[in-house]
């Protein structure tokens, strides 16, 4: 096959104690997914029916990285969360056999241009922009389920210049993995490579230039970002 010019590098995401990387297929995030942080956000905490929206594959940047500012925005927000990534294809899966196609979990980042999502909202637009820019998707080492198991429960935090901002436990999530896992593929095929984003905790807040930020899960390696004046 050739093509007009060269195609981009696939988008990958590296995986703890290991040299080969994950390829990363699509990226799926899950809306308030913590009663708390649907509160904040001025959402019902009921558990009414997870919904999703998406972040580009080329989004996703390595924990260690430096992220310029992002330009369109004056209020750019932290959002922890556990990512899901798939490693066998299916749909219309069931709970009881959604963890069969999870390969392993990582720490993750939903940067968001908030300013953007609250106009978004307000105008009844979809949220790509607010949520689907360059480097918003921050994510650590992937580590197999073999070596971490699934993890239901365990502290979720936010660290900004060592400041802790968010503070919970896996153990809030409304929706769990397995749910979030079978309730997409009633919506799409999923496919090895997908990563889904589980929705974060209350506590999100601004991201300024020179602050670094670090989301820590239990039983995982963290991701750290540097956030540097933009371009």
């Amino acid at each position: 096959m050739e093509f007009i010019f060269p195609p981009p590098a696939p988008a990958s995401v590296a995986i703890a104690n290991r040299s080969e990387r994950f390829p990363v297929r699509r990226v799926f995030c899950v809306g308030r997914n913590y009663a708390a942080h649907a509160i904040e956000m001025g959402g019902d905490p009921n558990r009414e029916p997870p919904f999703f929206f998406a972040k580009p594959a080329d989004a996703v940047v390595d924990s260690g990285a430096t992220i310029p500012y992002p330009p369109d925005t004056e209020n750019l927000h932290h959002e922890a969360e556990l990512v899901v990534a798939i490693g066998k294809g299916g749909r219309d899966i069931s709970v009881d056999d959604a963890h069969e196609y999870v390969w392993g979990y990582a720490a993750g980042n939903d940067l968001t241009r908030r300013d953007l999502q609250q106009v978004a909202k307000e105008t009844r637009r979809p949220w790509a922009m607010a949520k689907g820019f360059d480097h918003s998707a921050p994510i650590g080492p992937l580590h197999a389920v073999a070596d971490v198991g699934h993890p239901a429960r365990g502290a979720i935090k936010c660290l900004v210049n060592g400041e802790v901002r968010q503070d919970a436990d896996l153990a809030e999530l409304i929706w769990k993995v397995p749910e979030v896992v079978a309730f997409l593929s009633k919506t799409v095929t999923i496919a090895p490579g997908d990563l889904i984003l589980t929705g974060t905790p209350a506590g999100v807040g601004p991201l300024k230039p020179g602050d670094t930020c670090v989301v820590q899960i239990e039983g995982l390696t963290e991701v750290s970002t540097s956030i540097v004046p933009s371009r």
